[in-house]
């Protein structure tokens, strides 16, 4: 049976053919990709035009189509695997009213002040409302990135504009909304937006914390679980896409959901790590969690019996395509070369030190202002050091969000690894020596997304009963054993790493704040 997912990334999306059955593995037949643009503006801003995700959805599945030889009739589904916590306004005809604000915009600074920053304090948030939230929700809206400070930066600035929404949506779901028509919301989207009564038996949007937050409830959706087939494809989208009409249309995930079924980690105390543009460390827990001090909490997931206990870091692979990008290292190889130029850097990279904040920091450290660096340079240090003290920073602070998120859970003993990086021997074993784990990788890694959201579909369309059997469907390829010697190098330098925050907070904030005043 075929199926097509999409993963729409931050720069770009890839449409994946998929082969699914029961007895086999989930098998990725063809890809596609297009590129799409991402806008940084001066105000701390980062939008995108969600029209350009629904162009390069047609143009990219055409070619895929064509490609394979498969004709559009024998496509059984579609589905996504999309970045998250983006705000969306669609007014009435479907139509965006402004940019997406992306996952990483963070203008919202005087509304969360204004929010949440006021009253009696806990942990440096308004008490009342925290409380409230946390019954509530299971979670809350303590960074400057959460949606819900975008939705009322629109409404504070663009007044306009805002009265012209008709409905908040994700990407994913303003992508299902294009194709079916029908304005709804993935679980896992709606208890993104931190406004979602996640209490069992009352998943729907939450009228006390829609007030406390200053959101109107006209503007939600209706709410679907990731497996529901929402519509078919309509008339107008099937040509667009070059699709059947009346072609199931799946809801899909959040790549935060999606990316974790991908990795074949869905058991109760899976852990993986994924290494894309953003990165993450996730483990799957059977009850919601919370640790304020560090901002982890478990988020809903595809699979409604579960969690996600979850922390993220805004720029991962991001800040290896800066540093490649920095020494002048281009090319459809680019990667592999630079990968090549340090195979004989020492763990610890000769003394040097990158912090990877490139877009400030979520957790365990909420602060918009940190930023990356390099540390402890000397006339003796190398561009390969330089790149290979990059990757090592990366993995320094997935370790920091791991062992904050043993405060809640412990990982577990053999790390699911994914996405982009993981492609690369180096980073699996770099990271595999920096958590003193066994690292397992999976099958295509880099398309670990959209493997899960073939497995929503196989769901969906009734060849699994649930996510927990797709398991078995995305085997482990390859294991990455930690060196005891490069662990113990990485021990010594966990402590120095987390100081550099701790030593540069203020710096970091005097600085950004000259820049952005």
């Amino acid at each position: 049976m075929y199926v097509i997912a999409y993963d729409v990334g931050t720069t770009g999306l890839k449409s994946c053919l998929f082969s699914i059955g029961k007895d086999q593995p989930i098998e990725l037949i063809a890809g596609e990709t297009a590129d799409y643009d991402l806008y940084v503006l001066d105000n701390g801003g980062v939008e995108q035009d969600p029209n350009q995700w629904w162009d390069a959805m047609g143009v990219t599945t055409k070619k895929l189509l064509k490609k394979t030889g498969i004709d559009k009739e024998e496509i059984k589904g579609i589905s996504f695997c999309a970045q998250m916590q983006a705000v969306i306004l669609a007014g009435e005809d479907g139509e965006p009213v402004m940019n997406a604000m992306s996952y990483m915009d963070n203008r919202g600074k005087e509304q969360i002040k204004k929010l949440m920053h006021s009253g009696p304090k806990i942990a440096g948030m308004n008490a009342y409302k925290l409380l409230r939230s946390l019954q509530i929700t299971g979670a809350v809206s303590g960074s400057v990135k959460d949606p819900v400070y975008k939705y009322r930066w629109v409404a504070d600035n663009e007044p306009e504009i805002f009265a012209k929404a008709h409905k908040w949506l994700d990407a994913k779901d303003f992508l299902v909304l294009k194709a079916t028509g029908k304005f709804t919301m993935s679980r896992d989207s709606a208890f993104s937006t931190l406004v979602c009564d996640t209490r069992p038996g009352k998943v729907g949007f939450s009228p006390v914390v829609c007030k406390m937050m200053d959101v109107d409830m006209k503007h939600l959706p209706e709410i679907v679980l990731s497996t529901d087939q929402v519509g078919g494809i309509t008339a107008k989208a099937a040509e667009e896409l070059g699709l059947a009409e009346g072609t199931p249309v799946f809801s899909g995930g959040g790549d935060a959901s999606l990316i974790g079924v991908g990795a074949g980690a869905t058991s109760t105390g899976d852990t993986h790590v994924y290494m894309g543009t953003s990165g993450w460390v996730c483990t799957v827990v059977d009850k919601q969690m919370l640790d304020i001090g560090s901002m982890i909490a478990s988020l809903s997931g595809a699979d409604p019996e579960r969690f996600n206990c979850f922390a993220e870091l805004e720029t991962a692979g991001k800040c290896l395509e800066w540093a490649k990008k920095q020494v002048g290292i281009d090319g459809a190889d680019g990667y592999g070369e630079m990968m090549d130029r340090m195979k004989d850097v020492p763990a610890g990279s000769n003394g040097v030190m990158f912090t990877p904040w490139l877009h400030g920091n979520r957790n365990p450290f909420e602060d918009p202002d940190a930023r990356g660096m390099f540390f402890n340079l000397g006339l003796e240090s190398t561009a390969e050091d330089m790149i290979h003290a990059v990757i090592e920073g990366v993995c320094l602070h997935l370790r920091w969000q791991m062992t904050a998120m043993t405060k809640l859970t412990p990982p577990s003993e053999v790390i699911r690894f994914v996405g982009g990086g993981a492609q690369a021997p180096l980073t699996c074993q770099i990271l595999a020596d920096v958590l003193g784990r066994k690292v397992e990788t999976v099958d295509s890694p880099q398309n670990a997304g959209s493997v899960g959201a073939a497995a929503v579909m196989a769901v969906g369309l009734g060849i699994f009963e649930d996510l927990q059997e797709t398991k078995a469907s995305v085997p482990a390829v390859a294991m990455y054993e930690p060196r005891k010697e490069n662990t113990a190098v990485y021990d010594s330098l966990f402590e120095t790493f987390k100081d550099l925050y701790k030593c540069n907070k203020k710096n970091f904030h005097k600085l950004n704040e000259r820049s952005s005043s």
